[in-house]
């Protein structure tokens, strides 16, 4: 359904309810401004509502958590049918079924169907949980504690996986706590280039064939860094999130592949945003037809409930030694029954053809409309399946991120809910449903293009 435009964004008892929060929550938290937050009160396939009654189109699916759509249907079965028989096990004492049951269907979907045997599973909670493990399992497997990784990419906020991050606003306040294990490398990016490589006939192409001096650069610039460094891992997402929605050039990953089994060090995918046909594939690496050792899952995996996975090989996995009682890694929820018992529905509803359709569709609409937007502030716009990225420039060509600000603001009184990512915090971020109609995808477009001509900031 279509918003009803609106300028009375916040209501009273979002206002309401944003002073309570600035009494009571760390300030560091939620971003309370004179139009910000409007808090969500219930929320069905594309549109959520807030406190006080507003209808907002939702361009974010909640984080790209939500590409089913809010509360599909045999998510919320699954849920309410689980939390009846039993709300809470010990997952690593005394387990359910459904943790048995996910951790055979994710070696199912992933290494089994790519033709690569067996794999493990360790569960988690959090994005953050899932790359741990995998930095962990790094370790046992290889021996060797470094990590490559790169430039813009978000892992989370735990210690280990911020140390492996490549955004400097996370970092820097905590910089005298992080272990100095993680080499950061440029990540490749045909707008940005790192290697003054750019080709601007390449923007806006999924997966441009990008000028090979960049990826010879990089090629060089590893094989350094594992020769100098006690490497055991690459670490990298397959399409960048946070750190801008870059889409890096075809042959990356398969060169990420190949140097890795060059040197015997191992390959891990954060998929956590990617996967879930977020990119139109139920995996980002299909694209590339790169197997990894170790990926890294969650958001759309429950549609909606924190529960996250490290999957990997079995003989790597097994660098783990069996348990005789106190597991290395744990926690006091992990393979909880309910998280447990959505992710399982939400896996069936990912593994029909129809949902592989819908993507498809909707990526093209989406695609074929944001490629349309004309605006001089606009500097690129780039994308794959139903993530995608435009990126906001003033008039020098350097980052627009007050622009990128007055966007989703205005957006948000428009009834449209939209973030602003990438190092600059000038990026447009859409991730939406993969249910969006035709007329949502037609009206946001329409928004967006008004918005990049007219506001104060845009370039005339």
């Amino acid at each position: 359904m279509l918003p009803e435009l609106r300028t009375a964004i916040p209501g009273p008892e979002s206002r309401r309810l944003a002073a309570e929060l600035r009494r009571h929550e760390s300030r560091n938290v939620t971003y309370l401004g004179n139009d910000f937050p409007v808090f969500w009160e219930r929320a069905a396939g594309t549109n959520v509502w807030d406190v006080d009654g507003n209808r907002f189109l939702d361009l974010t699916s909640a984080f790209a958590v939500s590409g089913l759509g809010h509360g599909p249907a045999p998510v919320r079965a699954a849920l309410h049918a689980q939390a009846d028989r039993l709300l809470h096990a010990m997952g690593d004492v005394h387990p359910t079924r459904e943790k048995v049951e996910l951790c055979r269907r994710l070696s199912a979907i992933t290494f089994e169907r790519w033709g690569a045997g067996e794999a493990r599973t360790l569960l988690g909670c959090s994005g953050s949980d899932a790359v741990e493990a995998a930095l962990k399992t790094a370790l046992l497997h290889r021996g060797r504690p470094g990590i490559i990784s790169f430039t813009g990419g978000y892992h989370g906020l735990g210690h280990g996986a911020l140390a492996a991050g490549g955004l400097p606003y996370f970092q820097t306040p905590f910089a005298s706590q992080l272990a100095p294990f993680a080499v950061t490398l440029p990540y490749p990016s045909c707008r940005r280039c790192p290697f003054d490589c750019r080709d601007a006939s390449r923007l806006g192409t999924p997966f441009p064939a990008c000028s090979p001096a960049c990826l010879d650069t990089l090629r060089r610039e590893i094989d350094a860094t594992i020769r100098q460094h006690p490497i055991g891992a690459i670490l990298v997402e397959p399409v960048q999130g946070r750190g801008g929605d870059i889409v890096p050039p075809a042959a990356f990953l398969p060169l990420l592949r190949e140097l890795a089994d060059a040197h015997g060090v191992l390959l891990i995918l954060d998929e956590i945003y990617t996967g879930f046909h977020r990119t139109g594939r139920l995996f980002a690496c299909e694209h590339s037809g790169v197997i990894p050792d170790l990926i890294c899952l969650g958001k759309g995996l429950t549609s909606g409930f924190p529960l996250s996975a490290c999957v990997g090989r079995r003989e790597i996995m097994d660098a783990w030694p069996e348990s005789t009682g106190e597991a290395l890694h744990t926690s006091t929820y992990l393979g909880h029954p309910v998280g447990c018992a959505m992710a399982l529905a939400s896996l069936d509803e990912h593994l029909r053809p129809e949902t592989a359709a819908t993507v498809a569709a909707t990526s093209a609409a989406w695609t074929s409309r944001l490629q349309r937007l004309r605006a001089p502030a606009l500097g690129d716009v780039r994308g794959l399946g139903l993530m995608h990225g435009l990126e906001l420039i003033d008039a020098t060509g350097a980052p627009n991120a007050p622009l990128a600000g007055r966007i989703v603001t205005t957006a948000l009184r428009d009834g449209l809910l939209l973030l602003a990512g990438g190092p600059a915090g000038n990026v447009l971020s859409l991730a939406p449903a993969f249910a969006t109609s035709d007329e949502e995808i037609a009206f946001a477009a329409d928004r967006l293009q008004e918005y990049l001509t007219s506001l104060p900031g845009s370039i005339s």
